[in-house]
């Protein structure tokens, strides 16, 4: 048996986020068919660890799976994989040792999309920058627990066409905290708020922007600086990825026409 870090991508419309849940679907749920379908493994002996919990609705390009397996051709991992998975896009791999702990990234970053609809963009950045560095996020997370002080590295806002990018970079977030943060930069940008507002927030004052819908949320990928993840030698994807992109030519057409 090998232990093997896959990076993931799939659309959280599908899922009841990523921890296992009974009586729900779940992306934990869901890799943990896979691996018994291919490997005939029971749950206990495949060992599975994700990088990061993502809610209800939430994407991702880059989570990162790791699990015991008997199939030690990396090539042939991710084809076995890819066959059998519905919904789980299993897109490089990188074999780990048994220590490795995919919840100890070096970086995670995440991007959200927000419609234009007029917003004032230079307002957005400033309000962004307030965010980066070493605060106590208490009034931008969902409590559960832990410390609410941690380090956002960088916060991006940038406008391309008719959508608002907003991008995040840093070593770990908070339950929530993404989606809050986003429904505050939202409220500068419509003028419903103002940057002095959350400053105030931040420093502790009782004020709640709201919180941001889950399905413009997708991780975008995870970094551990001594791992190197390799793709497939061919394009796994190009038959599911036609159909997809097909089907919602269809509903644009649709609804361009209503």
């Amino acid at each position: 048996m090998i232990r093997a870090a896959v990076k993931i991508a799939y659309l959280g419309e599908h899922f009841s986020g990523s921890q296992v849940q009974p009586g729900h679907r779940t992306v934990e749920g869901d890799i943990l068919s896979d691996l018994r379908t291919i490997m005939k493994l029971p749950d206990e002996d495949i060992g599975l660890k994700l990088a990061s919990r993502t809610d209800r609705g939430v994407n991702s390009l880059g989570n990162v799976a790791v699990f015991n397996s008997s199939i030690d051709d990396p090539d042939i991992l991710l084809k076995a994989l890819n066959a059998v998975s519905k919904d789980i896009f299993y897109r490089s791999i990188a074999f780990v040792g048994g220590e490795f702990n995919p919840r100890f990234a070096d970086v995670r970053r995440y991007r959200y999309v927000l419609p234009f609809f007029e917003m004032d963009i230079p307002s957005m950045k400033s309000c962004a920058e307030v965010f980066v560095g070493k605060h106590d996020f208490t009034r931008f997370c969902r409590p559960d627990g832990k410390s609410a002080t941690l380090v956002i590295d960088s916060v991006d806002v940038h406008r391309e066409g008719g959508l608002v990018v907003i991008d995040f970079s840093a070593r770990y977030y908070l339950w929530n905290m993404i989606r809050r943060i986003v429904a505050a930069i939202a409220s500068v940008g419509r003028g419903d708020s103002s940057v002095s507002d959350v400053k105030d927030a931040l420093e502790g004052k009782d004020i709640s922007f709201g919180l941001a819908r889950p399905d413009a949320l997708t991780l975008l990928d995870v970094f551990y600086q001594e791992v190197e993840f390799v793709s497939p030698s061919e394009d796994m994807f190009d038959k599911r990825v036609g159909e997809e992109i097909f089907r919602d030519s269809l509903r644009n057409m649709f609804f361009a026409s209503l």
